[in-house]
């Protein structure tokens, strides 16, 4: 690991009071947009179990570029409504994802997507592929057979022990787990605030029914696959190969199935590239 970075994202509370939540079947859904209005756009799709706020540190060298830059909290993450006893699924969340399409006018656009967003994304992406001009993948299961949870991610999916595990829940339990899965080392206030958006309004009491989504995307795995495989259009891994969940040992199934994408490796970097390392992955997107 490297020295202690100094803090990425910007400040939490700014971050949500710089959007809006709106109602999307029933639910209300965190969202916001940053950027010219008549930018080129591009959505970021966020991972588990954190929030859109990941982004905050990579935003300002695309909106500087000329991009209109949309982002959302999934339902049960971050500033949108975390409903007890609901099944959550990827489809469910690639819905709101349209919903929220129509209500911003937007037809057509990049997308980016990190870990439980590269689900929905490539669910999207099954869907509608002429919808989107260009892909960027970072850290996530887009093999399930390669997929390697950590043991709070076992636990916290354990249909029994699950609940159990998140009632149990801390921030110094989150901040343990969150450093084994960074290749550098990430300043104490992104942590703290990565936490807060978790916790907040009762967010661990749902990550094991969240959790689902393992489960889905296995028996989704080869349609999911097959849209991302298949996908005509510029596609880009941005990938950090010290994430013991989906890192270097991924890099050669990408490069036999999906030969043609371009892929940047971020040395040092592990699961979450965008908060270890936000000026390479604005400078990879950009590029």
């Amino acid at each position: 690991m490297s020295a202690l970075s100094a803090s990425a994202l910007p400040d939490l509370d700014e971050w949500i009071a710089g959007g809006e939540a709106s109602t999307f079947d029933h639910h209300r859904i965190f969202h916001r947009q940053d950027g010219p209005a008549d930018g080129r756009p591009i959505l970021l799709l966020h991972g588990f179990p954190t929030s859109s706020h990941d982004w905050a540190g990579v935003i300002p060298a695309l909106t500087d570029a000329g991009y209109r830059v949309t982002t959302l909290d999934f339902l049960g993450f971050g500033a949108s409504d975390k409903p007890r006893g609901h099944a959550y699924s990827i489809r469910e969340q690639a819905d709101i994802v349209e919903r929220l399409y129509e209500y911003l006018g937007v037809e057509t656009t990049a997308m980016v997507a990190h870990d439980y967003g590269v689900s929905v994304a490539q669910e999207l992406l099954a869907r509608h592929p002429h919808r989107f001009t260009a892909m960027t993948w970072l850290n996530g299961g887009i093999y399930p057979d390669l997929h390697r949870p950590i043991a709070i991610q076992k636990l916290l999916h354990h249909r029994r022990i699950g609940p159990i595990a998140s009632r149990l829940s801390s921030e110094r339990a989150f901040r343990m787990a969150m450093r084994k899965i960074m290749g550098r080392r990430v300043g104490a206030d992104d942590l703290h605030a990565m936490w807060r958006s978790v916790s907040a309004d009762g967010g661990t009491r749902v990550q094991t029914a969240v959790l689902g989504y393992i489960d889905e995307r296995k028996a989704c795995a080869d349609r999911w696959t097959q849209a991302l495989e298949d996908y005509p259009g510029p596609t880009t891994f941005i990938w950090g190969p010290d994430d013991p969940i989906s890192g270097g040992h991924v890099l050669p199934r990408i490069s036999e199935r999906v030969p043609n994408a371009r892929v940047v490796v971020l040395d040092g970097v592990g699961h979450y590239p965008q908060v270890e390392d936000p000026e390479a992955v604005a400078a990879a997107l950009l590029s």
